[in-house]
Parts: structure tokens; sequence; C-alpha cells
């Protein structure tokens, strides 16, 4: 195998962000195959041909599911709105072709199940899947999750993970498809709090349990767009129903029975895109920030009583995960890195015929605990068990 040829379908702000991970990744790393971004795929004809000249993409179509069908199409990229992953993701694995699908997986547990199910008879033919959360792959996140693993931490005993954002504050801001059920699947706590959760079970390697939560929704009507997509659009005459959560607040059980608390918010007025998350244990204590995302902070109980305190861990030495692609110690790495790195471990998986991670399974974890959290809310906040081998509505 020398090249794999890529189509991506969608072209909104994950599509710009996608195809600078596909145009750079093989440009620094020294992937064991070529990536070719073949074609770009969207239902507006001069729109999608545009993003191909802009983005890199050789090509341009109206129709994912003759691209799907096409024999010179190796990888199939996924960043159309959640209520077409699963048709999109399953119809290409089934014609062969490996899958990186955005987060959430999917809008219900049940298409992410269906998911799921046909990356683990995909896997059977050698065909890869893998779920895009992205923030995986921010070194210091990466290096964080190493140091928790060797035991830096000792007994995991709390963790503390939000995603806080204000772009919805304003009440006039235009209703786009992310306020929209039908197409987003949730708000809030699937956009950014999928985000969360999967972080709390990346680094600690613990999954959750159960849930206690409530989401709400703030501004239940918004003004309809006029002109443009995705979050571009002007507002328009009348007003529209906004039918996600603006909010959402919850606690959760560990495995290991370790607690945890999460916030994810549109609402968190002035924080822009602050994912964060501290993680306490019995002989220290881990913190990282997006906002600062080239940087933990470590705290080491086992240190001296008159040299403890938080240290802060530029995270930017060749020795640090992803970095040795890249600029010399100090020179910082930003938002757009994580898809380069995402493009070279789904790569690199591909050609050894290993899984990459997140896989689809992963993903589906992640959609099972949103739906806990859902389902806890319209319980009166009751504790609620996030499933696992059986579909959530029979537990």
């Amino acid at each position: 195998m020398t090249t794999l040829r890529v189509a991506m379908i969608g072209y909104g702000f994950m599509g710009a962000a996608h195809s600078q991970g596909w145009r750079t990744a093989p440009r620094v790393f020294d992937l064991p195959a070529e990536a070719e971004m073949a074609v770009i795929v969207g239902r507006n004809a001069d729109a999608v041909a545009a993003a191909a000249s802009k983005w890199g993409w050789a090509d341009s179509a109206t129709d994912w599911r003759e691209v799907i069908a096409r024999d010179d199409i190796d990888v199939v990229d996924i960043v159309t709105p959640g209520d077409s992953h699963a048709d999109i993701a399953i119809a290409a694995l089934e014609a062969g072709k490996h899958v990186l699908s955005e987060k959430p997986l999917a809008n219900t547990v049940a298409e992410a199940e269906a998911m799921a199910e046909a990356a683990e008879r995909a896997a059977s033919r050698g065909v890869r899947a893998m779920v895009g959360f992205t923030y995986r792959r921010v070194p210091a996140v990466t290096f964080l999750r190493n140091l928790i693993a060797e035991g830096a931490l000792g007994k995991i005993n709390q963790v503390r993970a939000s995603y806080r954002q204000d772009w919805l504050v304003d009440p006039n801001m235009p209703l786009a498809w992310r306020l929209q059920k039908e197409h987003a699947g949730s708000g809030a706590l699937g956009d950014i709090g999928a985000h969360a959760i999967d972080l709390a079970q990346f680094v600690t390697g613990l999954k959750l349990e159960k849930v206690s939560g409530v989401i709400d929704t703030i501004v239940k009507e918004r003004p309809l767009l006029s002109s443009g997509t995705g979050l571009s659009g002007h507002a328009g005459d009348g007003y529209g129903q906004v039918t996600v959560d603006d909010i959402a607040i919850f606690t959760g059980r560990f495995e290991s029975g370790a607690l945890a608390s999460f916030e994810a918010s549109r609402f968190a007025t002035g924080r822009k895109n602050a994912l964060q998350i501290e993680v306490s244990g019995d002989k220290g204590a881990l913190a990282f920030d997006l906002e600062d995302l080239n940087s933990v902070h470590f705290y080491d109980r086992t240190a001296p009583s008159d040299r403890q305190g938080f240290r802060k861990i530029l995270v930017t030495e060749a020795g640090h995960p992803y970095v040795s692609g890249w600029w010399p110690a100090g020179h910082m790495l930003g938002y757009e890195h994580g898809f380069s790195h995402q493009v070279k471990d789904l790569v690199e998986g591909i050609a050894a015929g290993t899984e990459p991670h997140p896989t689809f399974a992963d993903g589906l974890q992640v959609q099972r605990v949103l739906d806990a959290v859902a389902r806890s809310s319209d319980n009166d906040s009751a504790w609620t068990r996030v499933a696992t081998g059986v579909p959530a509505a029979a537990v």
C-alpha cells in the first residue's frame, strides 16, 4: 500500500480543520502511506467546488453514495452533521472503505450501536474505523494521560472536567443546525460535553458507570436563518424553536468508585473554548486547559512540603507526544495540529493493520454516557446507569 485516496463528506468548519490535517500530516510525519486528497463532497455544487479549490482537494462531488461506490477511494472522512453519520459510515464500511467520523459518533445510541457493529464486521476484513475525538491528540493531553498511566498520581480519587463556551449568550444568534435536535442530536451535551467525557475517560483509563445530571435550554427561540449555512448565516424574519440543550451539568461515578463532575455550556460568558480537566490522586494532581494548550500543571504530593505546589510543564520537547515532527522546543503548537496527529494515527493504524483509537466502540460508549445524562435529567436527576453490552432502552 503506497497511497490512500481520501474522500471527505462535508465542508463546514470541521471540513476546514480536517483538510488541514490531511494536507499537513504527510509533510510533517514519515507516514507509511501517502494520503491523497481525492474528492470533497457536499450538496451545493458551487460551494463544495470552492471549498475543494481553497483547501486543496483534487475534485468535488455532490453525491456521497456515488463517491463511496468508486473503486479509487480508500478512506471516507465524515464531517457532516450527526444525523447523517450512521448512513454514510455504515455504507462506507460495507463498501470496504476505512472511515473517520467526527464526534459524537451519532445522534442516538441505536445509530451508534449500528455503526459500532458495522465497524466490528469490517475489522474482520481489515477495514478500520476511528471516531474523531481530536483533543486526545493535543500533545499535553497525551502526555498527561501517560503520566497517569505511569502512576504519577497514584490512586485516582476525583476528576473535574468542563467545556465552556459563550457563543450563544446573544439571544439574537440565528437558529443554526447545531440548535436543532433533528440535525445535531443534542446541544452542549453532545457537541462539547462529549469531548469532556472522552477526555476524562481517556486520561484516567477509567469508564463512567453511572451519572446524575440536568440539562437545560436557556434561550428557547432564536431568529431563523435567511442566508448562509452552519453558524455563518444571517438572521431573517421570524423565530424558530431551539430543540437542544444549552447547558449540561452532571456528576459521574467511575467503575473504580472515583467521582467526577462535568459541565458543558454554551452560555459561559467570557469563555471561548475552555476545555479543562483536573485529575486528583493520592500522590498528586494534574490539570490541563485548552486555552493554554501547550502545558500541563503538575502537583507532586510526594515532594518535600517546602517544595510543593502546582508547577507548569511546557509540553514542547521532542520527547513529548507528537512534538518531534514539528518545531524546536518552546515553539508552540495550536488547535489545528491535533488534526494532523489524527491523520498520522489513522494512516499508521491502517498501514499496520491495527485498530486506530478511539474506535467506534469507544464512540458508542461515550454516546451511552450522553444518553444516560439525558435520561437522568428527565428523571429528576436520578442516578442512571450507563448501558454496556445491551441497548440503552433495555437498561
